[in-house]
């Protein structure tokens, strides 16, 4: 009678320690899936961050290549349009402002507007005075403004969509949940005035 009691005393212990290791192997799984999935989102999250800031970096690239083109046109010509004052001057406030600016959003309205007062020059060069428009280092300045142009608003329209992609990343489930946790936030998307694409029209002095 007594080994009989031992060896079910002996039975209920193994199978007590298989139930205890079979639960601990559970939440082992359990802490590994969760943690593979946290560190999944938040790999999904950073690359994706990283993707706006890349391109944002474009974006700066091409706006600055056309800000350092300005200059360049204005002393082209500055000398043969002295009575325009005001156009100079909004050009240099506009400058001004741009390189002032420092959040992205803040960066491309400063781009808008100097983007606006470069074309009220342009367009009075055009225009107004066609000698200067005819000539060729003139020419060459305003062709290149138009590049740099075109190139700055396919380059934003991505850097617009990689925000909009972000922003769906970080604000839909699950990664909403534990976006917080590591530092990600929706973003500020960009939109423009309207029609901030088109130059204003001025009057110019005679």
């Amino acid at each position: 009678m007594m080994n009989t009691q031992d060896n079910n005393n002996t039975s209920d212990g193994s199978g007590s320690h298989t139930s205890l290791k079979i639960t601990l192997i559970a939440v082992i799984v359990v802490v590994v899936l969760a943690a593979t999935s946290l560190i999944g989102l938040r790999n999904g999250m950073n690359g994706k961050k990283n993707e706006v800031d890349a391109q944002w970096s474009q974006v700066e690239n091409v706006m600055q290549r056309r800000a350092d083109l300005i200059p360049n046109l204005v002393a082209s010509v500055q000398g043969q349009m002295d009575h325009e004052s005001k156009v100079f001057k909004d050009i240099a406030d506009a400058r001004r402002q741009y390189a002032a600016a420092s959040t992205p959003n803040d960066k491309l309205k400063a781009n808008d507007e100097l983007n606006s007062k470069t074309n009220v020059l342009v367009n009075a060069v055009q225009e107004n005075y066609p000698q200067l428009a005819s000539s060729e280092s003139v020419k060459t300045l305003m062709t290149q403004l138009e590049g740099s142009e075109n190139r700055i608003s396919v380059e934003r329209e991505r850097y617009i969509r990689l925000v909009n992609e972000y922003n769906n990343k970080v604000t839909s489930f699950p990664a909403s949940m534990v976006a917080g946790l590591f530092g990600f936030s929706k973003m500020d998307l960009y939109k423009a005035q309207p029609g901030s694409e088109n130059a204003p029209k001025v009057t110019f002095h005679e």
